[in-house]
């Protein structure tokens, strides 16, 4: 039996995750245990994901590759390259729009208030942040913030293929507008893309919304958590 300070203990940790949960969107648990659900094949025909084993290039060999890149005016303003961050073997690919102020200070995606709340939901999902894969579109801060430019796109977008090569994972999560409409060539919306797979070079791709757009509209986390639920469906952890 567990003494008074104990269950104290318990009971506030329990608390504490019950609470990051209801953050990231996660409004229901499911009672007692269970099969692990079946992979949902895609709606789409994809072609099979790329072997790993096929690659020559690592995220290593990338990375050195991309150097201290001055491929575009971005290097004029850039404090640091951020590149990526997770692990080389992940099942799910997170793909940003750009870094921002404190992942341009750090060189690390997603490290400000909007990373911490993505963090929640890859907790969620069941995952630790270091088991998935995280980056963004381009890998240098535009100034004040604003969207890419095409040329930096061009620029950036076959570093982007070469990770996605290179990890091979089973999902990608497109996060936010620009990201989704980017990857996915289309002029479409977030609100009607997101929801559904779609194809990337033979990977499952679902677009959903950025985390910073839940921190200023918290009520479309639950349709977040949906997308996700989806992912985790057809994820064989």
């Amino acid at each position: 039996m567990f003494g008074t300070d104990e269950r104290d203990l318990l009971t506030g940790a329990l608390k504490n995750y019950l609470e990051d949960l209801r953050d990231s969107g996660v409004d229901e648990l499911p009672y007692g245990a269970s099969a692990p659900a079946a992979a949902v094949q895609p709606e789409y025909a994809a072609e099979p994901v790329a072997n790993r084993a096929l690659t020559a290039e690592t995220l290593t060999e990338i990375r050195t590759d991309l150097g201290d890149c001055r491929r575009c005016q971005l290097c004029e303003t850039r404090k640091n390259i951020v590149f990526g961050v997770g692990s080389k073997d992940a099942q799910v690919l997170f793909v940003g729009e750009a870094p921002g102020r404190d992942e341009d200070i750090q060189g690390e995606p997603f490290v400000g208030e909007a990373g911490q709340l993505l963090t929640k939901m890859i907790i969620a999902m069941g995952y630790e942040r270091s088991e998935v894969y995280i980056c963004n579109l381009l890998k240098c801060r535009p100034p004040e913030n604003r969207n890419p430019a095409p040329a930096e796109i061009a620029q950036c977008s076959p570093f982007l293929l070469r990770q996605v090569k290179a990890i091979a994972p089973q999902a990608i999560v497109a996060l936010g507008t620009f990201a989704a409409q980017t990857l996915l060539d289309s002029k479409e919306p977030i609100s009607r893309l997101r929801g559904k797979f779609h194809d990337y070079h033979g990977i499952p791709l679902m677009p959903t919304f950025h985390p910073a757009f839940l921190l200023r509209s918290p009520e479309k986390k639950r349709e977040v958590w949906a997308d996700l639920q989806q992912v985790m469906k057809l994820l064989v952890k």
